[in-house]
């Protein structure tokens, strides 16, 4: 919930959160000094974040993960992935595994184009993306042959084996 307190929870290697209402940046700063050696984060959030253009204009400090090596995006809006994937917002590790969901990836990164977002997808290793290729002509089973797989998106998760999840 977003009125979590805060705390040091040292041994706490797992969260998950859900709201009905939007996670702010500063609640994901608070999730981050409260967990410091989460392994494993999961956000489902479907509510666009409310102080999001407010950003621009502050020198926010960039939210750590040290530890994470899973992150889940699934279930959640737009605004969630730019949260993570933006190296101006968060400074995620190298070797993390993330599920996402390919529409939003691509909104986000513009495309596989966008600088902001590059850093922190060159350092993801695996990627769950779901999508369904068969439309573009390609096979939507990644794990098969990693070839079928765009060039483009190859290219900007340079590290990252993938697969389909859907």
């Amino acid at each position: 919930t977003n009125n979590f307190p805060g705390g040091i929870f040292k041994y706490v290697l797992k969260v998950s959160l859900f709201d009905e209402r939007p996670f702010e940046h500063e609640f994901f700063l608070r999730i981050a000094q409260s967990f410091p050696f989460m392994e494993e984060f999961t956000v489902r959030n479907e509510k666009r974040q409310i102080n999001k253009q407010f950003r621009k204009s502050k020198n926010l400090s960039i939210i750590k993960y040290p530890y994470l090596k899973e992150l889940n995006l699934i279930e959640s809006c737009i605004d969630y992935y730019e949260q993570f994937l933006c190296d101006t917002v968060t400074y995620l590790p190298f070797n993390v595994r993330v599920l996402m969901d390919h529409e939003l990836v691509t909104k986000v990164t513009r495309n596989f184009t966008r600088n902001r977002t590059r850093n922190n997808c060159a350092k993801i290793n695996y990627v769950n993306l779901c999508i369904e290729l068969e439309d573009d002509g390609y096979s939507n089973n990644f794990s098969a042959e990693k070839q079928q797989i765009p060039q483009h998106i190859k290219d900007y998760f340079p590290h990252t084996q993938m697969i389909d999840c859907c």
